[in-house]
């Protein structure tokens, strides 16, 4: 079982539900959960690097920004529960992501 990191907006005002919404997402795409910290010091993109998660689960695309997601999709799969949408890693190319 793979490891996927879930974030889910701290502003959010529906945590309680945007968190249930990640785990289902995690039990029907068969990862293991982890939460990224959003206390860290760290941002959710260097969380991702520094945690060796292949995938970031999240309740909607609307839990990051778009320079986020941009940065997001560099080191991982990004998977969005509500709708249902995926986006893919950028490719490497010569062994340097672009």
């Amino acid at each position: 079982m793979d490891d996927a990191l879930g974030w889910v907006d701290p502003c959010s005002p529906t945590t309680e539900w945007d968190t249930a919404q990640v785990r289902r997402l995690a039990r029907r795409l068969g990862y293991a959960l982890r939460w990224a910290n959003p206390a860290s010091v760290l941002g959710l993109a260097e969380q991702v690097e520094a945690s060796g998660a292949e995938v970031v689960l999240l309740p909607s695309s609307a839990h990051v920004d778009l320079v986020t997601l941009n940065r997001l999709m560099s080191v991982a799969d990004v998977e969005c529960a509500t709708p249902r949408a995926s986006f893919a890693r950028w490719s490497t190319l010569g062994g340097v992501r672009r």
